[in-house]
């Protein structure tokens, strides 16, 4: 089997410990395979790029970090959780397109998943347990990591680079 890979925007502390304590109630398998994130590119957007030139691009970015806003939590297919990006998801796609300038291939929308439709619902997975979850949360993303994931083991950290000029 093939590994997948992606560029990642992992949560930094302290929101991390937040996100990831609500991510093991809501879906414990998730949360093992890996922290919390917001998915910049997949495998299939820079699956012919140089790794060493995304990074170039990655460093030179116009800022030292990302600042998404993220807004109240909302169910997807049953028992699926996102936090859905309700601020700077134009200065995302604009980092998407500074990185993969000629490879876009489509417009996602930024968001954090909390737990995963794919899994099974954890017994956490209530209303209750979803109404806990942060309304409204401001994240600084300072760099971008290249993770990989072989079957359905736990994603990786191959590389990471921190945005913007040092």
């Amino acid at each position: 089997m093939t590994p997948r890979r992606q560029l990642t925007l992992f949560v930094p502390s302290p929101q991390s410990a937040i996100l990831d304590a609500l991510r093991e109630t809501l879906d414990p398998i998730q949360a093992g395979l890996i922290p919390a994130h917001v998915t910049l590119c997949r495998e299939d957007e820079f699956a012919d790029a140089e790794e060493d030139a995304l990074f170039h691009r990655v460093r030179t970015w116009r800022d030292r970090s990302l600042g998404l806003t993220f807004g109240p939590p909302r169910r997807f297919l049953g028992h699926g959780v996102l936090l859905p990006c309700d601020g700077g998801a134009d200065v995302f796609g604009e980092l998407r397109r500074w990185i993969l300038p000629a490879r876009l291939l489509r417009d996602p929308e930024a968001h954090l998943t909390l737990a995963h439709p794919r899994n099974p619902r954890a017994p956490g997975n209530t209303d209750l347990a979803v109404s806990a979850c942060p309304r409204a949360l401001r994240v600084e993303f300072p760099s971008v990591a290249l993770i990989e994931q072989h079957g359905s083991g736990p994603w990786v950290t191959l590389r990471s680079e921190p945005l913007g000029p040092a």
